[in-house]
């Protein structure tokens, strides 16, 4: 895995410490950071290559200008070094737009994809959605959002085990006609492209409240929407478990039950923590990408790293690949060509 330890809130020792973590548990990483940083961190670990890169990108107001200019940077290295085939997918610490960009400008787009798409597993109690477009394009046309939707069927087939994925478009409204032009021409193709496949079901519409709630595995919107509706989450979590902690040691009876219920609570606040699901999936380049949250400690950059790595053995990108020709979803495919014979679970 070819990771850019540049850019995160930590630095780049916590990077690197997440990236021992994961080799410890079989993952082999090619880091690009700065090595005065960062050397220490992996000293003891074989499986840790350190590229002393300490050029970074990541706060850059233009990505793609940088990406260009910055042959020398990290994410530029690191994302090179995935399009030679020195790693087999790439994972990036620091801002998003750069990882977008250096994908872009290095690993390429897959064949036939008209735009690469963020993909987030959802820390949903019991059962995960995943939401894209989660901020790599902040406007999208119809035809991104079919692309999208068997994008992240496929990555929650291969990822998260779900047999049959459930397909859900975001929208202000369960009817077909509601939504945006976009939504109601998008929800259009994607029903006539989905009847013929049946490996996924497309259930329509899917409205703020229900993101939560288990009625899609995958919900697709544009990157602008998608990204406000996790921030939102995200925030809403947070304000949550502190107003959670608060009450619970506002009185003696209060702290009582805190007592009780602390390892309950624990529970519960590992299975939303976002560190545990490692970042998004940048989705529809050759290789495969992954964008952990800059905030994160080295629990969350190993799980990002071994989301990666696990990604590229079960092959993510092939898969997802053939979702999207067998659904005749590829740019310039017409609707009625089909590959049979290639299925996303293969």
């Amino acid at each position: 895995m070819a990771v850019d330890a540049n850019g995160a809130d930590l630095g780049a020792a916590e990077v690197a410490a997440g990236a021992a973590l994961a080799a410890e548990r079989g993952a082999h990483v090619l880091l690009f950071g700065p090595a005065r940083e960062i050397g220490a961190a992996i000293a003891s670990h074989p499986a840790v290559q350190l590229v002393d890169a300490p050029v970074s990108i990541a706060k850059s107001a233009d990505p793609m200008r940088a990406a260009r200019s910055s042959p020398e940077s990290s994410i530029v290295q690191a994302a090179r070094a995935v399009a030679e085939g020195r790693a087999q997918a790439l994972v990036c610490a620091g801002g998003t737009g750069a990882a977008v960009a250096a994908g872009l400008f290095n690993i390429k787009r897959a064949r036939g994809v008209h735009r690469p798409a963020l993909a987030l597993a959802l820390p949903v109690p019991g059962h995960p959605v995943t939401l894209l477009d989660v901020g790599a394009n902040a406007q999208a046309r119809k035809e991104h959002l079919v692309q999208f939707a068997f994008m992240g069927a496929a990555l929650a087939q291969v990822v998260l085990g779900v047999a049959r994925p459930r397909v859900g478009l975001l929208s202000n409204g369960e009817e077909a006609e509601r939504g945006s032009a976009l939504v109601v021409a998008a929800r259009a193709e994607l029903q006539e492209r989905v009847q013929a496949d049946g490996w996924l079901e497309l259930v329509g519409n899917v409205e703020g409240g229900d993101v939560t709630t288990g009625v899609a595995d995958v919900i697709v919107t544009d990157g602008f929407t998608g990204n406000i509706a996790l921030k939102l989450m995200e925030g809403v979590s947070q304000t949550m478990l502190g107003a959670v902690r608060e009450a619970a040691s506002a009185s003696p009876r209060a702290k009582l039950g805190g007592l009780l219920l602390r390892p309950s609570l624990r529970g519960f606040r590992d299975e939303i923590d976002p560190e545990a699901h490692g970042g998004a999936y940048l989705l529809g380049l050759r290789s495969l990408g992954v964008v952990p949250h800059g905030r994160f400690t080295r629990r969350g950059f190993a799980q990002a790293i071994l989301r990666a790595h696990t990604g590229a053995s079960e092959d993510l990108v092939g898969r997802t690949q053939a979702a999207l020709t067998q659904a005749g979803a590829l740019k310039s495919a017409p609707l009625s060509a089909r590959a049979a014979s290639l299925r996303p679970e293969q």
